[in-house]
């Protein structure tokens, strides 16, 4: 049986379910300048993009690198401190990606989150022992729904894109795995299946990763899907 060399996760709204709290903290962090948007619609033109560049779209050319970086890190403090008594992992995340690692699956985070939000979820929820590998914000100039972040940590474990498997939660995660010629495992934590409809490299759609059969899934993907030459 042909098995993946890697898993590849998205971090936030795919490792931990905490997709509501961003959207959240970025509605108050926009509401104290004057600026409303509607959370559903935010949460779909944002989920996957960087804070630097989410920054950019909103406030403009005129605001320095500088500030913006100053003002995503106070956007990312108010996320943590909305965050942190809800902290945990998806159900059966931990229990998933330690059968994996058993049967010889490299595994990764890929995120576009900023390191003191990869400390905060991966090292004080001891996760990062799982992974051969972590690309955050900090690693790559694009963020989803560009590649260059799959691509990265794919490269960091020595593994063919072809050959790797995303986890995700939102649709420009999956178009970031397309673009870079991986399949999606989509976790339904933050949209319902419905959203993802239109992505060819999508294997499974599950709620957690108790529905997920390990070898079932390996088996099936033994197919090669349709490689996208997307940028």
């Amino acid at each position: 049986m042909r098995k993946p060399a890697a898993f590849i996760f998205d971090m936030d709204g795919t490792i931990v379910d905490n997709m509501a709290f961003h959207t959240r903290s970025w509605l108050e962090f926009f509401a104290r300048r004057g600026k409303e948007y509607e959370a559903e619609a935010f949460f779909r033109e944002t989920a996957g993009a960087q804070g630097r560049e989410i920054l950019r779209a909103r406030l403009g050319e005129d605001v320095t690198d500088a500030e913006i970086a100053e003002l995503a890190a106070e956007k990312d403090a108010l996320y943590r401190e909305m965050y942190g008594p809800h902290r945990r992992a998806i159900q059966g995340f931990d229990a998933f990606v330690t059968r994996a690692d058993e049967c010889g699956v490299q595994l990764a985070v890929a995120t576009s989150a900023p390191p003191k939000n990869i400390v905060f979820t991966l090292d004080e929820l001891d996760l990062r022992r799982h992974f051969g590998a972590v690309v955050g914000a900090a690693d790559v100039k694009q963020g989803k729904p560009h590649p260059d972040v799959f691509l990265k940590a794919a490269e960091k474990l020595g593994a063919d894109p072809a050959d790797c498997i995303v986890f995700e939660d939102a649709p420009l995660g999956v178009e970031a795995a397309r673009r870079a010629g991986m399949r999606a495992v989509v976790i339904t934590s933050t949209l319902p299946a419905e959203a993802f409809a239109e992505f060819d490299n999508v294997v499974r759609i599950v709620g957690d990763y108790d529905e997920l059969d390990l070898d079932a899934l390996l088996s099936s993907l033994a197919a090669q899907l349709p490689r996208s030459s997307a940028p």
